[in-house]
């Protein structure tokens, strides 16, 4: 199980300043911030109410490691207490650390009563005897047994807090977020520490598009393209956390040069049959859905049910002005002369799409130490655009814009289907050696598959007086793009010593990617527009980490990771085709040092990652469904590398919990999207390895509670970026920034209030910058069925109607903006209900793979936004 300690650190630092100074102290009980819920009543809640250390001290010493009784694994900061051997006041404590292990020094001979507890178990309570000549007690392993209660319904209590500073991350609890009710994946994503997703859903961590999305730590065919797509088909009320890591170890794939982002989905260890159901009804979009577990001693199953839809209209104007136009002149056909061309496109449109996904699990613990998960999940997604065209496009000096028709002035009756089906399915198998043991060995396997159609059909009809009738001109294009992945993986923890541990492991992924597609224009074939391509990749990889203790303040931990990766690329009828294979070392090192206040640490790292290109970035066809702004992928993309650095400053302190970054990313080799402009006007849009990127900047992640009923958080990052590219003569440099705000109040009779907002600055590209943009949600929630269901009503944007977004480049020979608007404002109902008799039962630590080796789609370029 994993806690958050931030809480019992507080009640830590209260006893080793009391202890400096030899005076007795009092401290109110501490429950822990991350323990579970679903708590049965009676279940221990509270540390010792009270801790007093002993005027009269000496070299005693009594340690031990508290662990599971049933799954054997450490029981983290556990409350550990010293009593006298008559009486309940205690004469000292502490807290275990991660490990399980606690260690009380400074005691005086005598007899004393061990008291340890935890929330969700029973509390233990153990004679110790401390004599002249024996005074060391080293108690071994302690076994604490889980405080189950048979329940007649659901009933949670305890609460996380919305967002938790961990040593290795920040975590995002949006289960605890009443604004998230009816939402999808990108409204949760938007409210992490140091997370930005755009209105259009574009991603970003710190500033960055090379960001890894993983599911329950581990990749999801749903992610292998096209992540702000990708985000639409999570229902938020899926979504129990999200995990935000800027500087992953080596056991970790490549990851994007910012960091992994994990969402953590909703389960429950809890024995018996139990359930949820929910249902949201909005403006903008609406969902149901279904969850069922049943778990009875070493047997576990679970399923669930999801479907959704929404609807987006969305307006864009294009003002461009391209120079070095070829234009015919004016009663020389045969003549031609170069001139200035200006483009004026107004669209109207209106998307509707839906789909649903399913998941069932299976665990199952054959023998003790031994544990056996099979896991499917299975997905389904269908998008329709329709849009309607205004394309203006004039020369200057009175030239015709050229023979061909689809460079004049037209109106288009557009649409655009997408519709995509996955799968992921996943086994793996948990060796664990004794109890107490960190020594663990696990073997797990995955297989993904992703197919995705995009096409599109057109109708062209004159500017002046279109007969909607009698089109003029008709295009259709069919495009089929398919991922699989196959993963096998081993891992092996070992301690060497109580102070020392080694982690070794193997990793083998096997990729194929696979794009057909065709362009009809007027019913007619275009070859040149027209293929079939297919694309290997192998990853071959090893990884070693060593993890040490360097005294009492310091701890370190040292990785390297080897890649080998062989790809192979392949035209229709080309001849030659394209292979590279090449092997990589990639170091990874962190160290900490615990500061003098409790809770409070200081962490530098470096590390150096990794990322091949996906299919978003791969896939040659070519999208000319507006002539006029041209997009296309780069099948013989290299991989790109970067260098991470960070420091990072840790604290907690009476429920105030301060994160400070400072961090440095460097990545050569960069892949950026790059805009060109032909002789006829035409901006083509695609991708290259043509940059250097340079980040430096700084981030501020605070959580406080007030009040009891209070709770606020926040994040503030600004960075300096510089972007620069011999191959295109162009750099772009300056400062970026971002800030949020998320905050809860409990107003009492089950009635709670959440208000979140966000600002962007301007973001900047290798060729342009995008504009501003802010956002902002209410949300109020009412908690009913003694505590079984809710009802929330949620708005989003509600005194504004519409988000514009613009995107602002320059080719050389084209200077363009692009705006988009992007109607968000929304309000929506949400009603949950859980059910069920239960009892509650710790967890068993799970493994999963982790594919995030891939620098996957995100709809924007640069250091942000899209067109």
């Amino acid at each position: 199980m994993k806690h958050s300690f931030l809480p019992l650190l507080a009640l830590a630092s209260v006893i080793a300043s009391e202890a400096a100074a030899q005076a007795p102290a009092a401290v109110p009980a501490a429950r822990p911030a991350g323990a579970p819920t679903g708590i049965p009543p009676g279940a221990p809640q509270t540390a010792p109410a009270l801790i007093t250390l002993p005027t009269a001290r000496g070299n005693g010493r009594i340690s031990g490691v508290v662990v599971d009784g049933a799954t054997r694994k450490p029981v983290e900061y556990a409350t550990v207490a010293v009593l006298p051997a008559t009486g309940d006041k205690p004469v000292d404590g502490t807290v275990a650390d991660d490990k399980g292990r606690f260690a009380i020094k400074g005691l005086a001979a005598g007899e004393y009563r061990l008291q340890l507890s935890f929330i969700g178990y029973g509390t233990l309570t153990q004679p110790v005897t401390l004599a002249d000549g024996k005074m060391t007690a080293d108690l071994g392993t302690i076994e604490l047994k889980a405080a189950t209660q048979q329940l007649a319904e659901v009933t949670v209590t305890g609460e996380r807090p919305v967002v938790e500073s961990k040593p290795d991350r920040l975590v995002y609890n949006a289960a605890q977020d009443n604004t998230n009710k009816g939402g999808t994946a990108a409204d949760v994503l938007r409210k992490a520490p140091m997370v930005s997703v755009d209105p259009d859903g574009n991603l970003q961590l710190r500033g960055s598009g090379n960001v890894r999305v993983l599911i329950n730590g581990k990749p999801s065919a749903v992610l292998a393209g096209d992540i702000a797509t990708a985000l639409k088909q999570l229902p938020a009320d899926q979504i129990k956390s999200v995990e935000v890591i800027t500087s992953p170890s080596a056991k970790y794939d490549g990851e994007g040069s910012a960091g992994i982002i994990n969402i953590v989905l909703k389960e429950n260890n809890l024995q018996g049959v139990n359930g949820n159901v929910g249902l949201a009804v909005g403006t903008r979009n609406s969902s149901a859905n279904f969850g069922l577990n049943a778990r009875k001693g070493r047997l576990g199953v679970s399923a669930s049910l999801t479907g959704f839809s929404f609807y987006a209209p969305g307006d864009q104007e294009v003002d461009r002005i391209d120079r070095g136009v070829s234009a015919q002149v004016v009663g020389q056909p045969t003549q031609s002369l170069v001139t200035t061309g200006r483009l004026s496109q107004r669209n109207d449109g209106t998307g509707l799409g839906g789909g649903g996904n399913g998941r069932i699990g299976l665990e199952f613990e054959p023998a003790t130490n031994h544990a056996l998960s099979l896991s499917l999940s299975s997905n389904l997604f269908a998008n329709r655009f329709d849009v309607d065209i205004n394309n203006r496009y004039t020369l200057d000096e009175g030239q015709p814009a050229g023979t061909n028709p689809l460079f004049g002035n037209y109106t288009r009756k557009q649409v655009m289907d997408m519709s995509s089906y996955s799968y992921d399915l996943l086994g793996s198998y948990t060796r664990s050696f004794g109890a107490g043991s960190r020594r663990e060995w696990t073997v797990l396997g995955q297989h993904s598959r992703n197919r995705n159609n995009r096409d599109y059909s057109l109708e062209q009809f004159p500017l002046a007086n279109p007969d909607f009738n009698n089109a003029q001109y008709r295009e259709q294009s069919p495009n089929l793009a398919r991922n699989i992945e196959s993963t096998l993986q081993t891992d092996y923890v070992h301690p060497l010593t109580d102070k020392q541990t080694v982690e070794v492991g193997a990793k083998m992924i096997q990729r194929t990617v696979y794009s057909d597609y065709d362009l009809y224009r007027n019913n007619v074939l275009v070859p040149s527009l027209s293929n079939k391509f297919d694309y290997d990749q192998d990853v071959l990889a090893g990884y070693a980490t060593f993890g040490t203790n360097l005294g009492k303040k310091y701890t370190a931990k040292v990785g390297t990771r080897v890649e080998r990766t062989d790809l192979r690329g392949n035209f229709q009828n080309q001849e030659n085709e394209f292979r590279l294979s090449y092997t990589n070392v990639l170091p990874n090192l962190a160290f900490t040092r615990s500061l003098k206040q409790p809770g409070s640490s200081l962490r530098a790292s470096y590390s150096r990652r990794i990322q091949r290109p996906s299919i978003f970035y791969l896939n040659p066809y070519r999208n000319e469904s507006d002539p006029r702004n041209i997009q296309q992928g780069k099948p013989d993309l290299d991989a790109e590398f970067t260098d991470n650095y960070e420091l990072n400053w840790n604290t907690f302190a009476k429920g105030t919990s301060i994160n400070v970054a400072l961090y440095s990313r460097q990545t050569n080799n960069a892949i950026e999207r790059v805009y060109s402009t032909d002789a006829d006007g035409r901006v083509l849009s695609t991708f290259g390895n043509v940059a250097r990127n340079q980040s430096y900047g700084i981030n501020l992640f605070g959580s406080a509670k007030p009040l009891p009923k209070w709770d606020i958080s926040g994040n503030i990052s600004a960075y300096y970026v510089y972007l620069s590219s011999k191959m295109l003569n162009t750099s772009n440099s300056g400062v970026v920034y971002s800030a949020n705000i998320n905050s809860g109040y409990k107003l009492g009779k089950g009635f709670s209030l959440q208000v979140f907002a966000m600002l962007n600055s301007p973001r900047l590209q290798l060729q342009g910058k995008s504009s501003p943009w802010q956002m902002y949600s209410l949300g109020l929630r009412k908690d009913l069925f003694k505590g079984k269901g809710d009802l929330t009503l949620n708005a989003d944007n509600p005194f504004s109607s519409y988000v514009k977004l613009s995107n602002d480049f320059d080719t050389g020979q084209s200077t363009s903006t692009n705006t988009t608007y992007v109607y968000n404002r929304g309000i929506r109902a949400a009603f949950s209900y859980r059910f069920g008799k239960l009892e509650n039962k710790p967890s068993r630590p799970k493994r999963s793979i982790r594919n995030d080796d891939q620098k996957a789609g995100d709809g924007g370029n640069g250091q942000g936004g899209g067109n």
